[in-house]
């Protein structure tokens, strides 16, 4: 089994050979699920002053949630609405894809210093959209990088609106849905 680490720096680099590795390696799940959660570990350092320890945790689950829901929504479209001629995949290949994705969030912990916040946060959230189209079109055996981005696309609307009543259903405000 690949390492950890490794898989994360191919996943950060864009390497579809990475994508592709995890996507067929069953036990790459967990590792897939470490890598959301130590993202968003990431992105709360900045702001564990403001939110917490128990927000941070709060932040933690909802973007496990979130996680799970983008990829079950990418399935879902990617599958049904927009196959390509190649298309053949699960749910667990999604998660495990989508969750490396979530690689190059790690910069965020750069937010800790206050001018490099905005930009950080900026850098990382296109990095990550980047990522995560190509780990669509890995996972979903896409032969076109169109085709991904606009399941990608459907898959954030969908995702913001999850995270969005679980963030309220569970009274955090993550600073990314106003009050």
């Amino acid at each position: 089994m690949a390492s950890l680490t490794g898989r994360m720096l191919g996943a950060a680099k864009l390497d579809a050979a990475t994508y592709e590795e995890v996507e067929n390696d069953p036990g790459a799940t967990p590792q897939a699920m470490l890598v959301v959660v130590i993202a968003n570990l990431a992105a709360g350092v900045a702001v564990v002053r403001e939110l917490g320890i128990v927000g941070l945790l709060v932040a933690s689950l909802i973007s496990l949630i979130g996680w799970y829901a983008w990829a079950f929504v990418t399935y879902f479209v990617g599958t049904r609405f927009l196959p390509g001629a190649k298309t053949q995949a699960d749910v667990g290949q999604l998660l495990r894809t989508i969750g490396f994705s979530a690689a190059p969030g790690l910069i965020r912990v750069l937010g800790v210093i206050p001018v490099l916040d905005k930009p950080i946060t900026w850098i990382a959230s296109v990095w990550m959209l980047v990522a995560m189209v190509v780990a669509v079109r890995q996972a979903l055996d896409y032969e076109s990088t169109g085709r991904a981005v606009a399941v990608c696309v459907i898959g954030i609307v969908v995702n913001f609106v999850v995270l969005y009543v679980l963030a309220k259903l569970l009274g955090a405000d993550v600073g990314m849905f106003g009050p």
